[in-house]
């Protein structure tokens, strides 16, 4: 008959340990005894010295400790295994044949006993005590074996994304090139060259997903590479929004520059960042002037800001830079974005803000000129 009933968990198969530890031997065998039961290994040391070695070897999932022991008692013991990291956790139980003094009660619960029991004792007490132990061990173990199992899953999801993605960039500039040619081999024909330009936007946006899903996949995996070198961020937002305002004649945007705006960075990263957020702003302020501000302070930081007239929901400014929060702001695309921007200022030392003001959206970072480390 088993001394203590199998749990109704499904608890790992692998054995769990129990470490025994009683400098005589009879003590020893008769806990043993009692204790012994299918997918229980104990482990018994005569000494502190002997427990502190199989701790090395083993992981525990409950201690027993004699308090009463030479050269290392069991106050002593149970020190030792909190100050190290592989024992720091194993939940301990003190066994005294002394009277019950309330005074060393206290001692054993200040040295991280979770328990303190008085010989001789109650067999059916040390078995229900450490049945609830190993239970909790075992839940423990599961879970742990849970959580390894759903991080290798998504770490194999994140590399098929970046995978696929990768791949995906071939045929979309086989698309690309293709709709261009036909742009120029096809009549003068308007529904013809209009179908043509909904081919090319289509492929366009789709190959601005991939890259977004690229890096994403880079930023999750600590893949991403930022190649710092002198740069002027002015030359780099005059850049983006010469490249916006082709893009959307139809739109004002505003830049203006101010101070010393070079710093050491990657200037395609912040190329990106930059293009993210005109390219938000353009798309939801409502056809009203874009404001681009980058402004050297003085000393070691750079400030970047962008405005539009409208509002972001206050419910949603909490976490608008989550990766694939679909809101307003990137109802257009993945929902990537912003989460790409914000990274895209971490690394250089800034963290991405926004904030409704009078009527308009304000996003602003300070930018580091030149990275420590």
């Amino acid at each position: 008959m088993n001394l203590i009933e199998p749990t109704a968990l499904n608890a790992p198969t692998e054995c769990v340990n129990l470490l025994i530890v009683d400098d005589i031997p009879q003590n020893l065998v008769a806990m043993e005894a009692l204790l012994r039961r299918d997918g229980l290994n104990i482990l018994c040391a005569a000494s502190g010295a002997q427990a502190l070695e199989l701790l090395l070897e083993h992981d525990v999932a409950l201690a027993l400790l004699d308090v009463h022991m030479p050269e290392i008692d069991g106050f002593s013991l149970a020190e030792l295994m909190r100050g190290s990291t592989r024992s720091r956790d194993v939940p301990i139980i003190f066994l005294t044949a002394s009277p019950n003094d309330p005074v060393r009660a206290f001692k054993g619960y200040e040295s991280g006993a979770v328990d303190f029991l008085h010989k001789p004792i109650e067999p059916q007490v040390i078995m229900s005590k450490v049945n609830v132990f190993i239970e909790l061990y075992q839940q423990k173990q599961l879970l742990k074996a849970r959580n390894q199992a759903l991080e290798h899953a998504l770490k194999l999801n994140e590399t098929m994304m970046a995978v696929l993605t990768h791949d995906l960039r071939t045929p979309l500039s086989a698309i690309l090139l293709c709709a261009d040619k036909l742009s120029l081999d096809l009549p003068e024909d308007p529904p013809v060259q209009q179908t043509l330009k909904h081919l090319e936007n289509s492929a366009e946006r789709m190959g601005r997903m991939v890259e977004q899903l690229l890096d994403f996949s880079r930023i999750r995996s600590g893949g991403l590479r930022i190649h710092h070198s002198d740069c002027d961020v002015a030359e780099v937002a005059g850049a983006v929004v010469a490249e916006l305002s082709r893009a959307h004649p139809q739109a004002r945007i505003d830049l203006q520059i101010e101070g010393d705006t070079c710093l050491h960075g990657d200037p395609d990263r912040l190329a990106q960042l930059l293009s993210n957020l005109v390219g938000n702003a353009v798309l939801h302020g409502g056809g009203s002037p874009v404001q681009v501000q980058v402004r050297g302070n003085p000393g070691e930081s750079l400030l970047l800001q962008v405005r539009n007239q409208g509002q972001i929901p206050e419910a949603l400014l909490p976490r608008l830079f989550e990766p694939f929060k679909a809101s307003f702001h990137e109802s257009r695309g993945l929902g990537l974005g912003l989460f790409i921007a914000h990274e895209f200022a971490r690394a250089h030392g800034g963290a991405l803000v926004a904030r409704n003001l009078d009527g308009e959206v304000l996003f602003e970072t300070r930018l580091q000129r030149r990275m420590r480390g």
